[in-house]
């Protein structure tokens, strides 16, 4: 893969003057949303007002969600390929290791915890995306937008003049100074972090062994911190990136008044190699020496959340949206989420086969995980993390976004009463493995089964038929043709008649298992997003058709 040139961005630019979406940044979160609605077929333009991608090491933590999202693309491997597994983090106060976190999931969770900088991540995104055609319009700013009952009107300034933009959507994802934030006239409460931080991309020669990040913190008498020393490791020998607090020849007032938002990084004011060595020298585990700095900086800390998440055909997304302290490698994460969201649900609404008020789940389903993780970083953040209630395995699949669910959400169907102990509607489905298809010799995961797809019916039976197949179809076929993949996983593995459907065999029992089947036949509504729609138990009955009735026009 490769980025495009000046010339190949001209003629994309003219080749999207009438897309359905516009995409207003294109960090990894834009990249997302942009990626997403081409994949599906949509068109857009993404645009973003600085001329090139930064090669910054801002946001380096991946985690597990984010691979499963990327794995449904078809583009984890490129990430997979030059990210740095995170196996856990040593933890030091005043000089004494006072323990380890390992970062450890269930077997059945395909990926786990990476680094990898932002820059790369952006990389590989705006990559992907080129292979549909559609590059990032750099140099691009949006000035202003207004909206009507049809369509969005966007004025934009180009290397070439300005332009004035229509498009059927608007979706800003230009960060925590959004202009379609504030042109959307949301509210954006909460306050800011009284210190600053610094941040340093560097070499150190210490043999902590690979995979594993550094937290060492310095307590006064009273047990407040005083100096901290974070670093995470990234692609490359004894490579991190490090977090510190700012000494005081590099600290300046915070920006006050009017809309300000103090948060992200500080221009001006660059760490060197001496500022980040006297932080070693102070807090390291052994004696090391940094050197080769790639890039610095100082930021602020700020933790803010929109009132709602978009109005009409304008939506926020990621900083925009949402800010709030770094703790656990949350922010982008929940970003890329909230893009995701979004496009799949953009996507049949361009096309009008979406129910009207599809759109408008997105703000119900995506603002309370904004609001969760706001107050759950900010506690972590004053606090620390070893303060949280939670048993480990809950915290550690918490902090992997595997937890997230939406159970109040307009566009779940409830589940039947009886419906059996696996997830439930409104949250992640999960893989198993040890499915077997009747031509592949190898065992297969149910997420290469939904791997590319839209929603996807499973249906679920312990003989060797399919149970209720000829209905569901004429289900599907009546109220969301084409719409719906179908497939079957059966508990035995005799072979039974030949099904209108693909077929695979629970050779491990891993299916029934991980999703609470009982002796009697099931269904699965699986979204776009990986999420249940649907629990069916009995999968004939109204609550195919019901769930249907929520995503689709009549």
């Amino acid at each position: 893969m490769r980025g495009t040139t000046p010339g190949e961005s001209a003629m994309a630019h003219h080749d999207a003057a009438h897309a359905d979406v516009l995409v207003a940044g294109a960090g990894p979160v834009g990249l997302s949303a942009a990626a997403e609605l081409r994949r599906r077929g949509t068109s857009c333009r993404i645009v973003d007002r600085l001329p090139a991608r930064l090669p910054y090491a801002k946001a380096v933590g991946i985690q597990p969600r984010t691979l499963e999202l990327w794995d449904r693309m078809g583009l984890v491997q490129a990430a997979l390929d030059i990210a740095v597994p995170m196996r856990g983090q040593f933890l030091y106060l005043n000089g004494a290791e006072r323990g380890r976190i390992d970062l450890a999931l269930p077997p059945e969770v395909p990926y786990g915890f990476a680094a990898l900088p932002q820059y790369e991540t952006e990389r590989i995104l705006e990559e992907y995306l080129n292979l549909f055609g559609t590059a990032i319009e750099r140099g691009t700013e949006l000035v202003s937008f207004t909206q009507d009952s049809t369509g969005v009107t966007s004025l934009l300034r180009t290397p070439y003049g300005e332009e004035e933009v229509r498009t059927r959507f608007l979706v800003g994802c230009d960060g925590a100074h959004s202009t379609v934030r504030k042109g959307l006239g949301l509210a954006f409460e909460g306050g800011a972090l009284p210190d600053e931080y610094m941040l340093a991309d560097v070499e150190v020669d210490w043999d902590v062994p690979h995979g594993y990040g550094v937290r060492s913190e310095h307590r006064d008498a009273e047990g407040a911190l005083d100096d901290l020393l974070v670093c995470i490791p990234l692609p490359g020998v004894h490579r991190y990136r490090m977090s510190m607090l700012v000494p005081p020849e590099l600290s300046a007032a915070a920006p006050t008044g009017g809309d300000e938002v103090a948060h992200g990084l500080e221009g001006g004011r660059a760490p060197d190699l001496t500022h980040v060595q006297k932080v070693l020298d102070r807090l390291s585990p052994q004696p090391t020496t940094a050197s080769a700095l790639r890039w610095s900086s100082v930021f602020r800390i700020s933790h803010r959340l929109v009132d709602r998440y978009g109005q009409g055909r304008v939506f926020v997304a990621g900083d925009a949206a949402h800010i709030h302290p770094p703790t656990g490698a949350q922010g982008m994460n929940t970003g890329i989420q909230d893009a995701w969201n979004l496009a799949w649900k953009l996507a049949l609404a361009v096309e009008w086969t979406a129910d009207p008020d599809l759109t408008a789940s997105y703000d119900a389903e995506r603002r309370p995980v904004g609001e969760e993780v706001v107050g759950r970083t900010v506690r972590h953040a004053t606090a620390g993390i070893d303060t949280d209630p939670a048993d480990p395995m809950t915290l550690m699949r918490r902090e992997a976004q595997l937890l997230v669910r939406y159970p109040d959400s307009p566009l779940v169907e409830p589940a039947e009463p009886g419906a059996g102990p696996g997830p439930q509607p409104g949250e992640r489905a999960p893989d198993c493995g040890g499915l077997v298809a009747e031509v592949a010799a190898y065992p297969l995961r149910l997420f290469d089964v939904l791997r590319g797809r839209e929603h996807t019916l499973v249906l679920y039976g312990n003989g060797p038929e399919v149970p209720h197949v000829e209905r569901l179809v004429e289900v599907i076929e009546e109220l969301a043709p084409g719409r719906i993949n179908i497939c079957a996983v059966l508990a035995t593995t005799d072979a039974g008649r030949a099904a209108p459907v693909p077929v695979y065999r629970d050779a491990q029992g891993e299916f029934a298992r991980l999703y609470g089947t009982g002796e009697e036949p099931a269904a699965f509504v699986v979204r776009p997003d990986g999420y249940l729609g649907a629990r069916l138990c009995p999968p004939a009955g109204a609550g195919l058709a019901s769930y249907l009735s929520r995503i689709f026009a009549p």
